[in-house]
């Protein structure tokens, strides 16, 4: 079975913020700043809601028969819609079991609302038994099916209250983590033209996800202790091939973990 680990990466929709809200040709900086603050006066919180984000970068690390393989879809020049569309026909090709953190509350509702307004298509990812039968009952739509493990959810057992964020569970196990650059960074790093280090930190997350994704494998007892340990060498063998700085790092803060 072929597995796909994904993350996103996304910044305000300044275009849809300067129509929501009637804010004419501020620049994209007071626009963002504009959007936050309005949000807070809502919530409390600066997170925006899902259809004010777009979408910057996607990382995937995909496990096939022949191996393992990490990369950041599209070029720093790819569009949007193009990146989304990437993405879904990713799903479309390789009919995959995806594995997020928080991708059913945040990855997917968001490319799938830029999916819509980027006139993308997704059949695979829509099939729910229509066309192939075997997506009745195991779907990437259903909460509970495992097509689509979304790791912050399952392994809170499915209950709000018990999730953690991935930098905490990654901490728990032993595993790198954010390697110093967190989310709420996004937004300014795109602002300096910093999009390349936004994908190294996708990848990063995606990375971290994988490795639990194999942790919570060997728990349901998927993954013998001997497999567990070849698909860790794995990893670390795809690290030291590379001549990414950011993924030498993260071997370096993995294997020097206490």
């Amino acid at each position: 079975m072929n597995t796909l680990v994904f993350d996103i990466e996304t910044v305000p929709d300044v275009e849809l913020g300067r129509r929501l809200y009637g804010l004419g040709d501020l620049a994209d900086g007071e626009v963002a700043k504009a959007m936050f603050a309005l949000r807070r006066q809502d919530t409390g919180g600066d997170f925006l809601s899902l259809e004010q984000h777009r979408v910057v970068a996607i990382a995937c690390a995909l496990r096939t028969q022949e191996g393992l393989k990490l990369w950041s879809l599209g070029e720093t020049g790819t569009g949007e819609g193009e990146l989304v569309q990437r993405f879904f026909d990713g799903i479309e090709k390789f009919s995959p079991d995806l594995v997020s953190w928080n991708g059913s509350s945040f990855d997917l509702p968001v490319l799938t609302y830029r999916a819509l307004l980027r006139g993308v298509q997704a059949a695979r990812f829509w099939e729910s038994g229509e066309q192939d039968p075997a997506f009745r009952y195991n779907n990437y739509l259903s909460r509970y099916h495992w097509r689509h493990t979304d790791l912050m959810d399952v392994l809170s057992g499915f209950q709000r209250r018990g999730r953690v964020s991935l930098a905490h569970m990654a901490c728990l196990l032993g595993l790198p983590g954010k390697l110093g650059f967190e989310g709420s960074q996004v937004w300014e790093a795109w602002q300096s033209g910093n999009l390349e280090g936004i994908r190294r930190y996708c990848e990063t997350d995606v990375l971290n996800t994988w490795l639990i994704y194999l942790r919570f494998a060997q728990l349901r007892g998927l993954l013998p202790r001997a497999q567990h340990l070849e698909e860790i060498e794995r990893v670390k063998a795809l690290l030291r091939a590379s001549r990414e700085p950011h993924l030498a790092e993260f071997l370096a803060a993995w294997e020097n973990a206490p």
